[in-house]
């Protein structure tokens, strides 16, 4: 009995130090190793935190590579962060700017491999990231603090990673749906969202999807014409060299060649994700299961056969043949396909469309609270639903924006953050922050505010907005949507940080494909705009009208500082000034710029220090 008692105890240890052994333990679990997935790591590894990242294929990057659209959409002029760097990565390997200008819809295209490539060795130059590769989640549980993800590799080996903070950057929010946070999916109402573009009643239409392809020129003469599809019938493409842009009203159309140059990559390589007439389509497999999706999603892949075929067959491009070499699988295809469109976040911030047209003038002052920036107008793509209600999106026009930090946070859930396409936007406004650049950049985003989390033993929601925005800052992420204060400018930090406290505003403006928002840091400011830009934060100046709309001066800017019981000497503003590079004579009558301004107010107020809550009040 004894013995066989001892045996048993054997048997029991064994399986426990196999559970510890089969038992990850990390600060951040990142779950999907996708866009934002992948900044996110890099970021919170680069603060401190030690990563696990969850991906099911054994590419890094998502949509970016994993899906094909290696064509960059926006942010061309506002390098945030860690866009900036991968950018920067592609010119070092192609050689320089114009080398990735190699199609019409782009600053920036890629053969998807290289961009797979340059996320691996940024993600390796990172000791604290450990990336599990084609592995699936099947449980997620939060238990004491903690965080308890069930793994399963392909192998078929099963395992647990256990961590304090949680990261979904899935493709279409299924960590959160699994965990029952509320979201919302499809066209918003305007009693939710207060946009007068929305629709009377809401619905469950999501966006086309695109399974993308990427051909390859294998020169001419030669015929590299795939078999015919099953259930070809060339009519479903009539129309689709339409390359007219009705965004800037050109009319220019029945341009086969140009249809196609659109998304031409590097190295004679063409990226086919063509909407008007081409390979997008309806699926929303959002809520389907895997299996479903996986079944669904063929339909996708035929499409975009029947369109390829086309493409050779009727336009004459035989010459353009599916690069089989491109990505990892049998049928020439990426990975997974391009989701313009996810469940969405009820976050602690519900960005919408007058959040961006009017960033001033809304209840909430979400501009203050924002950590990611994007200048891509509202796209949304519903060609092949057939009748979807009619949102005239072209006429939508918004100027340059950030997002708010509030739209990564769940509402009434704690420990969780949300990434990716799935964070707190409405609808309307999920065509304009889906785009890659922007998703980098919330990815960044969640990295801070995971790392931060860890760092101060407090919950994601509990961690400060303006400690969020000024690591950000460090790390020469915008935080405002400044088209001309990039990471570049002496006085990026101070001038991000004043237009974030709302005291000196910027001027957004709609503009084509790229929108913009200028601080104008060279132009003078009035006395008056000062006056009222320090409202806010000193209810005393309400009832002052003593500024005048004259050019502030260094006197005029003493006086005002007077008004909120701040005595400013001439020596102070000198040497303030002498510190960070002011290039004339300090004196009374001096006028200031609204660079120099900003560097006084930053230095004698402190007015980014205040703390701010997720509408952007002032505690």
């Amino acid at each position: 009995m004894k013995i066989r008692y001892i045996a048993l105890l054997s048997v029991f240890l064994w399986l426990w130090i196999a559970q510890l052994s089969a038992q990850t333990k990390t600060d951040v679990i990142v779950v999907g190793g996708g866009a934002s997935g992948t900044m996110a790591a890099i970021q919170a590894a680069r603060l401190g935190a030690n990563v696990t990242v969850i991906e099911e294929t054994i590419w890094l990057g998502g949509m970016l590579t994993s899906a094909g659209v290696s064509a960059i959409d926006g942010n061309h002029k506002l390098p945030s962060g860690l866009w900036g760097e991968f950018r920067q990565h592609l010119y070092d390997y192609y050689g320089g700017p114009k080398a990735v200008e190699t199609g019409w819809v782009s600053n920036t295209l890629f053969e998807p491999a290289i961009g797979n490539d340059i996320l691996h060795r940024m993600v390796s130059a990172e000791k604290g990231i450990q990336v599990l590769f084609e592995t699936s989640w099947s449980d997620v549980r939060k238990t004491n603090g903690n965080w308890f993800v069930e793994i399963k590799s392909k192998a078929g080996k099963r395992s647990t990673v256990q961590g304090k903070v949680l990261i979904d950057a899935t493709e279409l929010g299924d960590v959160f749906a699994f965990l029952n946070v509320p979201y919302y999916l499809g066209m918003d109402s305007k009693s939710l969202t207060g946009e007068p573009f929305a629709l009377d009643e809401a619905n469950d239409i999501v966006q086309d999807l695109t399974y993308v392809i990427t051909l390859k020129d294998f020169g001419k003469g030669t015929d590299k014409t795939i078999k015919k599809p099953k259930n070809y019938n060339k009519e479903e493409f009539a129309g689709c060299c339409d390359v007219s842009d009705p965004a800037t009203f050109n009319k220019d159309n029945n341009d086969c060649f140009k249809m196609l140059t659109y998304g031409r990559l590097p190295n004679n390589k063409f990226m086919i994700n063509w909407p008007k007439k081409g390979n997008d389509i309806y699926l929303n497999i959002v809520k389907k299961t895997p299996a479903e999706r996986i079944k669904l999603l063929d339909e996708a892949k035929q499409m975009t056969l029947r369109f390829v075929y086309y493409i050779q067959s009727e336009l004459g491009f035989k010459n353009l043949g599916i690069a089989y070499d491109e990505y990892p699988t049998k049928d020439g295809f990426p990975m997974i396909p391009y989701h313009r469109e996810s469940r969405r976040l009820q976050a602690k911030s519900l960005f919408s469309l007058q959040h961006l047209i009017t960033p001033f003038d809304t209840p909430e002052a979400y501009y203050r609270t924002g950590v990611v920036v994007g200048d891509y107008t509202i796209d949304h793509h519903h060609y092949k639903y057939g009748n979807a209600p009619e949102i005239d999106f072209v006429k939508i026009r918004v100027p340059s924006y950030n997002v708010p930090m509030g739209s990564l946070i769940p509402r009434d859930y704690e420990g969780l953050i949300v990434a990716e396409k799935s964070i707190g936007v409405s609808n309307i406004v999920n065509g304009a922050t889906r785009l890659q650049p922007v998703v980098l950049g919330i990815g960044q985003a969640a990295g801070v505010i995971a790392a931060i989390s860890v760092e101060k033993g407090i919950a994601p929601s509990q961690v400060g907005i303006r400690d969020v925005q000024s690591t950000l800052l460090d790390h020469k992420a915008y935080i405002m949507p400044y088209i001309d204060v990039p990471a570049s400018d002496p006085h990026f930090k101070i001038l991000h940080k004043v237009g974030a406290t709302g005291v000196l505003k910027g001027v957004g403006i709609p503009f084509k494909w790229a929108n913009q928002t200028w601080f104008y840091p060279e132009r003078e400011i009035s006395e008056y705009e000062l006056l009222v830009g320090l409202r806010d934060y000193f209810p005393q100046l309400e009832n002052n009208w003593t500024a005048s709309g004259e050019s502030l001066t260094i006197k005029g800017y003493q006086e005002i500082a007077k008004s909120i019981n701040k005595e400013i000497s001439i020596t102070d503003v000198k040497q303030t000034l002498s510190g960070v590079g002011y290039p004339g004579k300090v004196h009374s009558d001096t006028k200031l710029s609204r660079r120099w301004t900003s560097v006084l107010l930053n230095a004698h107020l402190q007015l980014f220090e205040r703390d701010i809550d997720f509408e952007g009040n002032i505690i």
